[in-house]
């Protein structure tokens, strides 16, 4: 034991492990958390428990008034967890902000500068003049989508897939219903009747999620992608007995000619390739026939539905098919979904809080660091910037002089 005089130092009788819980507590980090202003938008990135978690460790959560309200949860319910209920303009104060879709202009007016934002980066929802705003505010801006984890698995991005994979064979089997004006068929099979023919594109997590739902309702699913080992794992985890295929254009087209529900599922984020699913095979499909298309967020898998504008119909007739193209699926379950998200969000902001700061962060976790696009006003996702014909650089080389 080190003395000085007799005297025992200063801390000296700590053990080691206290004071690194000491060191902790002193990294509180301010959040906050704002109500979304687009119309319908539910989700909130934090529910009660999570706050409650949070404040727990001496964190401190702002929470604009009424920002639960989408998923049931009231002021109230924020503030016995621990939340202090606050206007607009004070949640734009924290340093870290969670929201849900893309911020507009108003919202990045009332950021501080060199704040950090966390939200999905849904470029159709992106405007130029936000990006801007952005960079001249010098924001870190982190996108959910992008975010990896330890295992280079995308969390956020798996999780609304799983959510949307799901929604979407309940949202095939209502509107083949003839309450919704559909053919009026049962989405699955009984002794006697043909079962339902779904097809699906993309092998990724929501068209394995849907595959699974759909299969255990009796239909009969074929599954399409372009990447051989997604096809594989698909067919391992559900059976050798689900079709699957390649996008061959003859076995391709013979699927939609006798599909009753097709659901595009491609994943075009960060990806190398683009596949679009020609009009020409809509047009050949069976009247009355359904399309649910997963990826308008990210452009859309169908020539029908990837240059729809937020003025468009999200439910609509072409060629005699109906298709559904409402954006964000699992806002449609937003508990669910809010729930789900905090359950990946408390244990990243908890080990933001032990490392200090966003820089330290990005520099430890390699995962964490896939989903910044922008840092400290600078552009550093060539997918994001590209969007907005801006020009990018690796966040390593800012790493280093800031």
């Amino acid at each position: 034991m080190n003395t000085t005089g007799g005297k025992q130092k200063q801390g000296s009788l700590a053990p080691q492990e206290l004071l690194k819980e000491i060191g902790k507590a002193n990294n509180r980090i301010l959040i906050g958390i704002p109500r979304e202003q687009i119309d319908g938008e539910r989700r909130v990135a934090l529910t009660p428990e999570a706050v409650d978690m949070l404040t727990d460790c001496g964190h401190r959560v702002l929470v604009e008034s009424d920002a639960g309200l989408g998923i049931n949860y009231s002021d109230n319910h924020y503030a016995e967890a621990g939340a202090e209920i606050v206007t607009a303009t004070e949640v734009y104060a924290a340093d870290i902000l969670l929201k849900i879709l893309p911020p507009d202009p108003t919202e990045v007016a009332l950021m501080k500068p060199r704040s950090t934002l966390f939200s999905m980066v849904q470029l159709n929802l992106f405007a130029q003049e936000v990006y801007e705003q952005m960079i001249a505010k010098r924001i870190t801006a982190i996108a959910y989508e992008m975010i990896a984890d330890d295992r280079q698995r995308f969390p956020v991005l798996n999780i609304i897939s799983e959510i949307e994979g799901t929604a979407a064979i309940t949202i095939a089997a209502d509107l083949l219903s003839n309450t919704q004006g559909g053919k009026g068929i049962l989405l699955g099979g009984i002794p006697g009747v043909s079962p339902t023919e779904v097809v699906v594109i993309g092998a990724g997590n929501a068209g394995t999620v849907a595959t699974r739902a759909a299969l255990a309702l009796g239909a009969s699913v074929k599954v399409f992608d372009d990447d051989i080992n997604k096809l594989r794992a698909i067919q391992q985890a559900l059976g050798q007995g689900l079709f699957t295929s390649t996008f061959h254009p003859n076995v391709l087209h013979n699927a939609f000619r006798t599909a009753d529900v097709v659901i595009g599922a491609m994943r075009y984020i960060n990806s190398r390739r683009r596949y679009v699913i020609a009009e020409e095979m809509i047009r050949t499909m069976k009247r009355g026939a359904l399309v649910i298309d997963l990826r308008v967020n990210q452009g859309g898998c169908f020539e029908t539905t990837c240059s729809l504008s937020s003025s468009d119909a999200a439910v609509f007739e072409q060629y005699g098919v109906l298709h559904y193209c409402k954006q964000n699926i699992s806002n449609h379950v937003a508990r669910t979904t809010s729930m789900a998200l905090s359950n990946i969000f408390v244990p990243m902001l908890l080990e933001l809080g032990d490392l200090g700061n966003i820089q330290t962060m990005i520099k430890a976790k390699q995962g964490f660091k896939y989903g910044v696009y922008m840092y400290m006003g600078k552009p550093v996702s060539e997918y994001v910037s590209s969007y907005f014909n801006m020009r990018s650089n690796n966040i390593d080389i800012y790493l280093a002089a800031f």
